[in-house]
């Protein structure tokens, strides 16, 4: 099995359900929550 690629790679766990958050160019995904944190974000990071 091959790694992921870099736009979605897992990362931290959601602030809400903890689930396993996917990095998509500039966003954290949540599969539950949808879109949690973007660039737009002061604490981006």
């Amino acid at each position: 099995m091959s790694e992921p690629e870099e736009s979605t790679k897992r990362t931290r766990p959601c602030p809400y359900c903890g689930a396993s958050m996917v990095h998509r160019h500039c966003e954290y995904v949540c599969p539950q929550h949808g879109v949690v944190f973007d660039c737009s974000d002061p604490f981006y990071g």
